[in-house]
């Protein structure tokens, strides 16, 4: 039995991250990244996070139902003052480790969930 979920050949696909990169449907990213179905990008951002940096994702909130936010090696959670902009912004995001973040979005993204990954690289 095949229960190997169908993808569109159109849709971001997360195919493998390795330390310091993301293979994105074929494509190389040595940044972070912004994925969802159907557009992957790089992702400039503050260190630590802030609202502004959200902003793209911001734009588009009533088209997404989750952003899942990789932190990395380890899960790291936003500020809670962050957390709560970022809701009243219309964003729920969920804090995990960025393998956790990758594998949790390639099945939410195969469910057909409006989802997207904000992806930062584990450390070289």
């Amino acid at each position: 039995m095949d229960i190997t979920p169908l993808i569109d050949s159109d849709q971001k696909v997360i195919q493998s991250y390795a330390k310091g990169q993301f293979r994105i449907s074929g494509d190389i990213y040595q940044t972070s990244v912004l994925v969802a179905p159907h557009y992957a990008m790089a992702w400039p951002h503050s260190t630590p996070l802030e609202l502004v940096d959200f902003q793209p994702l911001i734009d588009v909130a009533d088209s997404i139902d989750i952003v899942l936010l990789g932190t990395g090696e380890k899960t790291v959670f936003l500020a809670p003052e962050l957390r709560k902009a970022l809701r009243e912004a219309g964003l729920h995001v969920e804090c995990m480790d960025t393998g956790a973040a990758c594998r949790t979005y390639s099945v939410l993204m195969a469910e057909g969930r409006r989802v997207v990954a904000a992806l930062l690289p584990v450390p070289k």
